[in-house]
């Protein structure tokens, strides 16, 4: 009788520039064994020709059987990438029971930009009372709009207490356009209606990017007969079904980075440590205590904004290979400026389109003088056109000129102000730059070879060419302005960690850096009063760049830096070695003397008597969490249910206040049988 195989798990990690791929099985002692990895190009025009490479790559690596695989988890960096470069899709914002000067808080005007927001009548107080609601300005707004967003925000006056009037907007927004449409008390159960509008917000903008990658990932699975569950690393750590991230994208901000935390702490076993995983477009460093990631209470901050996410504590920073490499302006001797934006390097623009990129180039150098816009081109990143709707007739104007093919934009533009225009079509990610970066520097150093060294070479020599201050080139050569980007990019990573460290001791963090005290000793400069910084425990350095960048990392941060052995892939296994985890809340408030009121879920009950009505919330929110981990892709959740209560006393009586009610439900994902 033939063994039957042993179920495999095969990890995917979407990333700015690389998809990851690894195939996991849980045999092969406590750490289980990694079969195989690869690495793809993340091609975000077609997010399935990148995921099929990597995926494809590892298949062929192990000689598996598709059908062995029995379980699919992916890790992504799109949502936290997207938000840093301040991308997204058009979205409309819906604001119930608030008023313009709302705009104001928490960075939300910020964040809305030129997307439309509309303010209705509604709402309800804090006790779940309601304002009436009038929904007369929106339903006249509503085919404007729905011809001109790719989505909907509601956020309405104390929706975590009643979400009826956000229902009802839900309701109509869907009947009229048909258009995905997030409502804030699905997302969050915390107060503060501007942030929570904010999140909101965020989410709708993500909706498309996240919807893309799954019907990539799924279409992809289908052609090769892989018939798994397909899982989604949120930003806490947790797995959750395809469908679950599919409606609240928001949370998958910070995905990529909470799995690789997942990952250092599976491949290295230390339970305490800086983790600092560097990638194309960002790095992000987080603690790990006790072996687990400290998780931030008040909710990620990622692109500037304070979100109401739960996420691990991480703290995201525009700084990686794939890097923006600029001058600092002004100066007689500038220094070197890293990102943060993210542009394709050179060297991959030349591997993927060839003479039409070194050929502009080679033009560039053969000026007497060096220009503004050398080595910069533009080209479109293949979205689908739907996307480009609600464009200017300047952007549009633009937009049509730029094809798929790199455009040297010394070509392209021909006043300053379309170098705006061009920048807004970046931010609204339908074009991607092209210039130097450090990962060109390492191709001109033989550090990395993976792409064009020719192309890199060239815009090293571009870059060297520029003036200082005093009107000398900044470089002798394309290698000395190369070296000067890689000791800059480990200086800025060591600072960075240092940054979060003196934050997670109460410092400000990049103050505390900044400061000539913390500068000399991370210098380790000569001085009658000698210096030095130094964490309390190592660094764990990760991401296929990691054995580069962070190799004289140790003597600028006091602590020696592990690179574990698959540094490469340890987004793409932390997403198969995790677990299932969603909760869910209640209040109980107390209106008035002798009523209690129960708000969980969609509903709002009321009850004469403390007891019943706690009973009921927790009855309540069990079920809830029980249903939701079964959408989240558990069939065996633990379930835990906590009650806090607030109370007072006055002259020796117990006052009852609220009580806040949380279930959390975790549990393994299941698998194919």
């Amino acid at each position: 009788m033939t063994a039957k195989p042993k179920p495999l798990f095969l990890g995917i990690d979407t990333g700015g520039t690389y998809t990851d791929a690894v195939l996991w099985s849980e045999q092969g002692g406590p750490k289980g064994k990694v079969l195989a990895k690869a690495k793809a190009l993340t091609t975000r025009h077609d997010l399935a020709v990148g995921i099929s490479g990597a995926v494809d790559a590892v298949l062929g690596k192990s000689a598996t059987d598709p059908a062995a695989i029995k379980l699919v988890s992916m890790s992504t960096t799109l949502a936290t990438n997207a938000l840093v470069e301040g991308q997204g899709g058009r979205v409309a914002l819906i604001m119930i029971g608030f008023t313009g000067a709302d705009l104001a808080r928490d960075g939300l005007k910020t964040a809305l930009g030129t997307d439309p927001v509309v303010f209705c009548p509604g709402g309800h107080d804090v006790h779940g009372n309601a304002a009436k609601l009038d929904l007369s300005g929106l339903e006249a707004a509503l085919p404007e709009l729905g011809a001109s967003v790719s989505g909907f925000a509601v956020c309405a006056y104390f929706a975590t207490r009643n979400p009826a009037h956000e229902l009802a907007a839900r309701d109509l927004i869907r009947e009229k356009t048909g258009l995905p449409v997030t409502a804030s008390h699905e997302l969050s159960a915390k107060l503060g209606g501007p942030r929570r509008a904010l999140t909101t917000l965020l989410n709708g903008r993500l909706i498309s990017m996240i919807d893309r990658l799954v019907a990539a990932t799924e279409g992809f699975l289908e052609a090769r007969n892989i018939v798994a569950p397909l899982m989604v690393v949120r930003g806490d750590g947790a797995l959750v079904s395809a469908a679950f991230a599919r409606q609240r994208p928001i949370e998958t901000i910070l995905s990529g980075p909470a799995a690789s935390l997942v990952g250092a702490r599976h491949m290295t076993g230390l339970d305490n440590a800086m983790v600092s995983d560097i990638g194309g477009t960002t790095t992000d460093v987080a603690v790990l205590d006790g072996g687990r990631p400290r998780l931030d209470p008040e909710g990620a901050t990622v692109g500037g904004f304070r979100t109401m996410v739960e996420a691990v504590a991480m703290r995201t920073f525009g700084l990686g290979g794939d890097s923006e490499v600029a001058l600092e302006d002004g100066a007689l001797n500038p220094k070197i400026l890293l990102g943060p934006r993210r542009l394709v390097p050179l060297a991959l623009a030349g591997m993927m389109h060839g003479v039409s990129v070194t050929s502009e180039l080679e033009r560039q150098l053969r000026a007497p003088n060096p220009g503004r816009m050398d080595g910069r081109f533009a080209l479109r990143t293949g979205v689908p056109d739907r996307l480009a709707a609600g464009l200017t007739a300047p952007e549009a104007k633009l937009y049509e000129l730029i094809g798929a093919v790199p455009l040297a934009i010394d070509r392209l533009l021909t006043s300053n102000a379309q170098n705006a225009t061009l920048n807004r079509l970046v931010s609204r990610g339908l074009v991607h730059i092209s210039g130097f970066t450090p990962s060109d520097a390492a191709h001109v150093l033989g550090k990395q070879a993976n792409w064009d060294p020719l192309a890199a070479r060239l815009g090293a020599e571009l870059f060297a060419r520029k003036r200082d201050g005093r009107g000398q080139y900044i470089a002798p050569s394309p290698e000395v302005i190369s070296e000067r980007v890689l000791l800059t990019l480990t200086r800025w990573s060591a600072e960075y960690i240092l940054e979060t460290a003196f934050a997670e001791d109460g410092l400000d963090g990049a103050a505390t850096v900044a400061h000539a005290l913390v500068q000399r000793a991370v210098d380790s400069h000569p001085g009658i009063a000698r210096l030095s910084v130094a964490l309390d425990r190592p660094v764990i350095g990760l991401g296929a760049s990691a054995p580069l960048h962070y190799a004289g990392l140790a003597e600028l941060v006091g602590n020696e830096c592990v690179v574990p052995e698959d540094t490469d892939v340890a987004n793409a296994l932390g997403a198969v070695v995790g677990q299932v985890r969603v909760s869910a809340e209640a209040r109980v408030s107390q209106p008035k003397e002798g009523l209690f009121r129960v708000a969980s879920g969609q509903t709002v009950r009321d009850f004469t008597d403390e007891a019943k009505a706690i009973a009921a919330a927790e009855a309540d929110v069990r079920a809830i969490v029980a249903e939701r981990a079964k959408d989240a892709g558990t069939d065996n959740a633990e379930i835990d249910v906590s009650t806090e209560f607030k109370v007072s006393t006055v002259e020796a009586q117990r006052m009852f206040i609220e009580a806040h009610v949380v279930a959390v439900a975790s549990g393994r994902p299941r698998i194919a049988v």
